[in-house]
């Protein structure tokens, strides 16, 4: 996570850090509204969800929902648990850490997390 960044800031764009160290622009920090996804297509083919929540805390994780496949985590509901920020998936409800991608509903399932900023 990084600091709470106002999301009324114009020209800051989001990026994640790539395996290989690189950062890649994937949206306007403008274009996050908190509790909505965005879905970014990475240059490796992967999609990822970018996610900011009403602190104007930004995260990353991958937009494929392993329990089906399908490419939805990005449209998922957003919501806390004990302080943790998580996203459902909009398709069999369940939940992620934004954090960790650890699934709160199943500990042998994670997603991939990403590392985000605003700059």
């Amino acid at each position: 996570m990084t600091p709470a960044l106002e999301t009324t800031d114009t020209g800051l764009k989001v990026r994640i850090r790539l395996a290989d160290g690189t950062w890649f622009a994937v949206c306007g920090l403008s274009a996050l509204l908190p509790g909505r996804g965005v879905a970014a297509l990475l240059p490796d083919g992967r999609q990822a969800a970018v996610f900011t929540d009403r602190t104007g805390g930004l995260y990353a994780v991958d937009n494929r929902d392993p329990f089906t496949g399908a490419a939805v985590l990005s449209r998922g509901l957003t919501g806390t648990r004990a302080g943790r920020p998580f996203v459902a998936s909009p398709l069999l409800k369940q939940r992620f850490d934004l954090e960790t991608g650890r699934c709160l509903d199943d500990d042998a399932v994670r997603l991939r997390t990403y590392q985000v900023e605003a700059a």
